[in-house]
């Protein structure tokens, strides 16, 4: 395809990005003020020594997201709820590279690595206080976990969120989707796959680890919420591959800095809407001690219920 088409094809895809959904989203993060989640007021330099250098390989980044993962959870700092997850899902792309499972191991190395380091740096320039270096969804996943306001699944979702939703169509950007894009789409979808598998040991480790009441509700609903989880993680993948194929093919530099603007405003968006509306402070805690001691799906909806009424009242 010659550049002039491609760049022609790159402003009608970045124009189908806008679906209702993601306009919400935009909407969404025009009206609300990132500035209210505030770094820590100190930095803490055992923190910053272990994310201070750029990963170098896969096993360099499992290895450092873990002792990471680990120093957060030693001083009770929520931000570990994410690297829970994200530290499992790490481990199980660099075995399933080392099994032969993608047909181009050395982009997917890269791939991945460079994906850890977009995580790196955000809490980096969080952790000091460079907060106009700090992506917006970031700002409000890491600020939201040191508030301590929200549900434990929240905070692991506001992390999916803003990896998933935002870094990763930078990532694609960067290690490049050609020249055989096909085959790197597959091996981009093929992680999927992978992701699969780990829903249910996310929810476990989650249930062990930070909420064991997160195992009642997974009872409670069955197979939907596991489902529902791989819908939001594999749909976000899937629009990040989107946004990487107008940044590739956009020869245009204003496309791609609406595609750019799109991606950051979205995924901003989308983390407020896992953030919800401002509860009762008694009703976060309840919730909170479900999410710790276990209750069923009707006492959680009830709770809900009788908060949403309470306003509507008002």
């Amino acid at each position: 395809m010659s550049t002039p088409v491609r760049s022609l094809a790159a402003a009608g895809d970045a124009a189908r990005l806008l679906t209702p959904r993601r306009l919400r989203e935009m909407a969404l993060a025009l009206r609300r003020d990132v500035r209210q989640f505030e770094p820590p007021s100190e930095p803490d330099p055992a923190l910053v020594s272990v994310v201070r250098e750029p990963y170098d390989s896969v096993e360099d980044a499992a290895e450092r997201l873990r002792e990471l993962e680990a120093r957060l959870a030693d001083r009770g700092d929520r931000r570990a709820v994410f690297l829970t997850v994200y530290t499992r899902m790490t481990e199980r792309i660099r075995a399933r590279i080392a099994d032969g499972y993608f047909a181009d191991p050395a982009w997917m190395r890269t791939y991945t690595t460079t994906f850890a380091n977009y995580y790196r740096r955000a809490f980096l320039a969080f952790e000091r206080g460079e907060v106009g270096a700090v992506p917006d969804p970031w700002r409000v996943a890491f600020g939201t976990a040191l508030r301590g306001d929200a549900l434990a699944s929240q905070d692991a979702f506001l992390g999916i969120n803003a990896h998933i939703n935002y870094d990763l169509a930078l990532t694609l950007a960067d290690v490049g989707i050609d020249p055989d894009r096909a085959a790197r789409r597959d091996d981009h979808r093929a992680v999927d796959g992978v992701l699969a598998r780990l829903v249910d040991v996310q929810q476990e480790i989650l249930a062990e680890t930070y909420a064991a009441g997160v195992a009642d509700v997974d009872v409670a609903l069955g197979r939907l919420d596991e489902r529902l989880s791989l819908a939001a993680i594999t749909g976000g993948r899937e629009y990040a591959w989107r946004i990487a194929v107008v940044l590739a093919d956009a020869g245009w530099g204003p496309v791609a800095s609406v595609a750019r603007w799109v991606l950051r405003a979205t995924a901003t968006g989308g983390a407020f809407v896992l953030r919800g509306p401002p509860l009762d402070p008694a009703v976060t805690d309840r919730l909170r001690a479900f999410e710790r001691e276990g209750a069923t799906l009707e006492t959680l909806l009830a709770t809900l219920r009788v908060e949403l009424d309470e306003r509507a009242d008002a």
